[in-house]
């Protein structure tokens, strides 16, 4: 239940948060805390009640049988032992700390070797990983080592204290057999009582002990339970209910939004368009003008500093974050796909689609023939982040994901940016094809893919400088006009037509 909430609680986190973490760490930090709580609630409700029950009950059976000396010097001794145990237990809790910090870090640093293989293996730095995990398992080694010989020192404080407490109650016995005011019978049944008294006493220390560490493992996952998310401000109006089972395409239209992820770095100043429904809108501008920005906000993964974002006329803010996700359809500029088959990564789009609508995805994604042409087909597994296939074909198969959603926007974030020319025009051609029924966005470094587009806005340092259809933006002469220049000399075509493999005039 609490590993499920957790990851529930991590799913529901904002972006930020998830671009700050550690993997590695938090992954190490579920795990601790999952066994931490099942090491509490083990010896809380099956050591610890039944072992105070039976220190009571032997402590006034000794008062009843023998005298209030007895009784006394046993509470002394167990009291001594208490407090004991927890002053010297609570002061290992920074040692147990830093061992929990060292252990995360290296299971970290183990990870990030591992998810980032191919640059490691490129720069031929395994020695510098090996190094760096052997250095992190070193602190974790002096820290454990340090937490070792205090848990030593508790064991030989806790028997010395028993031992004085055994010493003194025995004491008293045979003065009293001695003195002829008790028998050798009544001796051997006090050390019996003792004997039976000091064992659970024992059982009780280190329970205490594994009760205490389990609560400091517990520690980070709490503090990731207790994180806190962003509050919608706005209440949801009655036309937000189903927004993404509606069939038109949407609108979507930014004013003045101004975003910046530091408040001394804006990255967006003032921008404004709109986007009407069935319209293509692309965005071009050169590197890091804030053109995937665009894409973060419609999805509130972030929230504008100033001015507002609509979706069919709705302040996103007053949506209900998935309802609005599950409107828009997303081909991001990186793709990742599970370590799972192609089908299930297809279908990832809409679960519970039928074999024909993922292999309908599959042929409008240009890739269904290469799927076909493995030896597994769709139940090829793609491994780790999809690693197995190559860049084009992990984009194709997020294409086919993002089609089969068959959202109401589609925002295309440099979808085409790994593909080759060729599989770059069939794609290009399939998109067009699909977004003649919906509202489309379109991200793009490569201008040749976005010519099609009702309006194109450039962006630059956070600013649309220019706006208008690819013909209108040519005629201009400024930054578009020039990126356009490169970009098609490096083709080699002429500057002012576009290809002719997109089957569109030539620009006025």
């Amino acid at each position: 239940m609490v590993a499920r909430d957790a990851l529930a609680h991590l799913l529901d986190l904002p972006l930020s948060f998830h671009l700050e973490r550690r993997t590695g760490a938090l992954a190490r930090a579920i795990d601790r805390g999952m066994r931490g709580i099942e090491q509490v609630l083990r010896f809380s409700i099956f050591n610890i009640l039944p072992t105070l029950l039976e220190v009571a009950l032997v402590t006034l059976v000794l008062w009843r049988l023998f005298d209030w000396r007895f009784a006394a010097l046993t509470v002394g001794a167990i009291a001594l032992y208490a407090a004991f145990t927890f002053v010297v237990t609570n002061s290992r809790v920074r040692l147990r700390r830093t061992m929990n910090a060292t252990d995360s870090e290296a299971q970290t640093r183990a990870l990030d070797s591992l998810l980032n293989y191919e640059t490691v293996k490129h720069f031929t730095n395994e020695a510098h990983e090996i190094a760096r995990f052997d250095a992190s398992l070193a602190a974790y080694e002096r820290a454990a080592i340090r937490s070792q010989l205090t848990l030593s020192l508790l064991n030989f404080g806790q028997g010395a204290i028993m031992a004085a407490g055994l010493v003194g109650v025995m004491a008293l016995a045979g003065l009293d057999v001695v003195a002829g005011r008790a028998s050798l019978g009544r001796f051997v049944l006090v050390n019996t009582y003792l004997m039976q008294l000091y064992q659970p006493l024992n059982m009780l220390g280190f329970v205490y002990r594994e009760v205490k560490q389990g609560l400091i493992d517990m520690e980070h996952l709490f503090r990731l339970l207790t994180t806190p998310r962003p509050v919608t401000s706005l209440a949801p109006p009655p036309e937000a209910a189903h927004l993404a089972e509606k069939d038109a395409p949407a609108a979507l239209r930014f004013e003045d939004v101004h975003f910046g992820y530091q408040p001394e770095r804006p990255i967006l100043r003032g921008v404004s368009f709109d986007l009407a429904p069935g319209r293509k809108l692309a965005v071009v501008g050169p590197t890091g003008a804030g053109k995937s920005t665009l894409t973060r906000l419609i999805l509130r993964f972030f929230e504008p500093n100033a001015g507002r974002i609509l979706f069919d006329g709705i302040d996103i803010r007053a949506l209900p974050e998935s309802e609005l996700r599950r409107a828009i359809g997303v081909v991001p500029q990186d793709t990742t796909l599970f370590n799972d088959t192609i089908r299930y990564n297809i279908a990832y789009g809409r679960l519970g689609a039928s074999e024909a609508e993922i292999e309908a995805a599959a042929r409008l994604a240009r890739i269904h023939d290469f799927i076909m042409s493995l030896p597994e087909g769709y139940e090829t597994r793609v491994g780790e982040r999809g690693l197995k296939l190559s860049g084009g074909e992990r984009q194709r198969v997020a294409i086919a994901r993002t089609l089969l959603k068959n959202p109401r926007l589609l925002i295309l974030d440099e979808a085409t940016s790994a593909l080759d020319s060729a599989t770059e025009r069939e794609i290009t051609s399939a998109l067009g094809q699909l977004s003649r029924n919906r509202t489309t966005l379109a991200i793009a470094h490569r201008l040749a893919s976005i010519v099609d587009a009702d309006e194109i806005i450039v962006l630059d340092r956070g600013r649309i400088i220019e706006r208008g259809t690819h013909a209108e933006l040519l005629g201009l002469g400024g930054l578009y006009a020039e990126m356009w220049r490169i970009q098609a000399e490096d083709r080699g075509e002429s500057v002012a037509s576009p290809p002719a493999s997109l089957g569109l005039p030539p620009a006025a």
